[in-house]
């Protein structure tokens, strides 16, 4: 089974690339799965996309861990560790990357031993969110670098894929894939299947051992059994719920029902009274209230409302 993961930033294609690279794997004959994964879904963020190609019935799912081949489409992704681009490469993955840098260069900067191939489409363009029609190179080059893909199931692909674009979108980037397809010559093959990850190769996380103190030690008295009242979670709330008395109507059994914290509690004549040092501001019951007798409050305005002194009747307004 290929394995092949492409990583760029929103807008240049990445998802259009995996597309066009899983349709011509189609056409030539292998089942298929294209799926693209976002992050910030927006320009300029880190997104990668992954293909999956075979002769069988594909039964993994869920991201590439273990990829045959990594297209990257801008190089300033491989310093950043959100993207993931070096996540689960090995000595035999190829790591193809769209950059000025000669291969050499990069493999100095990454200290790995596997294939690395530069793909330098992007000379003379500053801005990388103006690349020109990458995803289509990225999806040209690596069909190039399996070696089992026709070039016409890569043409007809890009047709099919880009079709509703109209023909000027479509030769533009037929122009870039073939132009790639035609720089990936000496390359050709380079990229192979991986087998299947065998039970033996597993290897368990490097998990960090911290040494456990005694519970006497560590341990906060509060969290000992029946105290869990000492657990002030209204120190978390960050709006208050305030209960208008003139508008409730003594349904008694909404609001303290709904309560997911049980802080809503009903005295003798019927009304609701809120525990406000067990009421983490969730506003449920502000939601749930029929008569919306219930009014979420900032907490610094409540409590500044609560710090005023009270007016003393005789006195002067």
């Amino acid at each position: 089974m290929y394995r092949i993961r492409f990583h760029g930033r929103g807008g240049q294609g990445m998802k259009t690339a995996s597309r066009i690279l899983g349709s011509a794997f189609f056409e030539a004959g292998y089942e298929v799965q294209d799926a693209p994964r976002y992050g910030a879904e927006r320009r300029g963020a880190p997104i990668f996309a992954y293909v999956r190609a075979a002769r069988e019935p594909i039964n993994e799912r869920g991201i590439i861990q273990r990829p045959d081949l990594v297209i990257v489409a801008d190089d300033t992704l491989v310093a950043v560790p959100a993207a993931g681009v070096l996540a689960g490469v090995s000595a035999r993955s190829v790591l193809l990357i769209n950059s000025r840098d000669a291969a050499e260069v990069w493999r100095h900067r990454l200290n790995i031993d596997g294939p690395i191939v530069t793909l330098p489409v992007n000379t003379g363009v500053e801005d990388r969110a103006e690349l020109p029609w990458i995803g289509a190179s990225c999806a040209g080059a690596a069909a190039r670098l399996v070696g089992v893909l026709p070039r016409q199931a890569l043409v007809h692909a890009i047709e099919t894929e880009l079709g509703g674009l109209g023909d000027d979108v479509v030769g533009h980037n037929l122009e870039n894939a073939l132009a790639a397809w035609e720089l990936m010559a000496p390359q050709y093959g380079l990229a192979s299947e991986g087998g299947e990850p065998r039970a033996q190769e597993y290897q368990r996380p490097d998990w960090a051992d911290l040494a456990f103190e005694t519970a006497r030690i560590s341990a906060p008295t509060i969290y000992a059994a029946a105290n869990s009242v000492e657990v002030r979670t209204g120190l978390w709330r960050t709006l208050r719920p305030v209960i208008d008395y003139s508008r409730c109507n003594r349904c008694w059994w909404v609001c303290s029902t709904f309560c997911p914290d049980g802080a809503i509690s009903v005295d003798k004549d019927g009304q609701p009274r809120i525990d406000y040092d067990h009421c983490k501001g969730c506003m449920v019951c502000v939601a749930q209230c029929p008569p919306h007798a219930i009014a979420a409050v900032p907490e610094h305005q409540a409590q500044a409302e609560e710090a005023q002194p009270a007016d003393i009747p005789g006195d002067p307004p």
